[in-house]
């Protein structure tokens, strides 16, 4: 006799099983997070929040410490949005903590990363009339493109229109003439390129010529110093001759005495012009000294004055 089997039992016996099984899994996965406290902090966001969804995670320098709790708009100022998060207690949340919307990989889904705080910082706790702490909020990737992009734009505007404004009829003309001038300058200089050349090799040759003449400026001006010297002795031993002269001439005849009064005055003259001589070569010496090139160019012309 075949033992006839209730496939309804077998069927809730089988429901029964799996249902245990799958919350004896769920309770051991999930065992660790329900003893875990959280606490709750809120954010006020000044962009959009799209992608962003409940429950979607909250990161502490990349490490899940929380969730979002609640989305949902300002009633005090509907430009922002106020964020409401659920996050572990013991995440080191200081004053200076900042939340920022950021996108997960390629998905674009967004979640809320925590990020700076001093570890010397306090931690952050509610204001006196806020029953949560509130988190600073930063922009986000996409925020700060968004505005520097804005300035960007706002800048190229503003450029354009001095463009614009400094290219008038009256600038364009302008330079349009300075561009012909341009042209024929340089035209100009094409068609007379042998001579600037020629101009460029005497220019060479006379710099030339100067080094030789100030390498031999030194014996020149010892010579002339020695010519100088040379003068000034004979003007003092003429000078001393011509006291002897004197006095010698003062124990003669008047042949003698008449020879010292008429030329004895030419001598001393003569003397007074040589002196004068070495004077002049001595200002020549020393201006030689000063401006070599002088040698080359002579000496510049005395400017006129007025009524000359």
């Amino acid at each position: 006799m075949e033992t006839k089997v209730s496939y309804v039992l077998v069927g809730l016996f089988v429901l029964l099983l799996s249902s245990a099984m799958i919350a004896g899994v769920l309770w051991l996965s999930a065992g660790n997070q329900y003893n875990k406290v959280f606490d709750t902090y809120v954010a006020y966001m000044h962009e959009s929040v799209s992608g962003l969804n409940l429950n979607a995670p909250v990161k502490y320098k990349g490490v899940t410490v929380g969730k979002v709790k609640q989305i949902s708009l300002d009633t005090s100022n509907p430009e922002q949005v106020r964020l409401e998060f659920s996050i572990e207690r013991g995440t080191p949340i200081t004053i200076d903590t900042m939340a920022v919307l950021k996108a997960q990989g390629l998905t674009g889904i967004a979640y809320v990363e925590l990020s700076g705080g001093n570890s010397n910082s306090p931690l952050l706790k509610p204001a006196k009339d806020d029953p949560y702490p509130v988190i600073k909020t930063g922009l986000s990737l996409l925020g700060r493109l968004d505005l520097g992009m804005s300035g960007l734009l706002i800048n190229l505007n503003k450029t354009a229109e001095n463009l614009n404004h400094l290219l008038d009829d009256e600038n364009r003309a302008a330079l349009k003439k300075t561009l012909a001038h341009v042209a024929t300058i340089t035209g100009t200089l094409a068609a007379h390129k042998a001579d600037i050349d020629k101009a460029v090799t005497n220019t060479a040759m006379t710099m030339e010529s100067a080094a030789k003449i100030s390498s031999q400026l030194p014996a020149l001006l010892e010579r002339v110093g020695l010519t100088v010297a040379a003068l000034d002795k004979m003007a003092k031993d003429t000078s001393r001759a011509s006291i002897s002269v004197s006095k010698t001439f003062e124990g003669v005849g008047p042949d003698a005495k008449r020879f010292a009064e008429e030329g004895l005055p030419e001598l001393e003259r003569l003397i007074v012009e040589m002196r004068e001589l070495s004077v002049s070569l001595q200002q020549i010496t020393r201006q030689v000294e000063q401006d070599p090139s002088m040698l080359l160019r002579g000496k510049e012309a005395r400017q006129r004055g007025p009524g000359e």
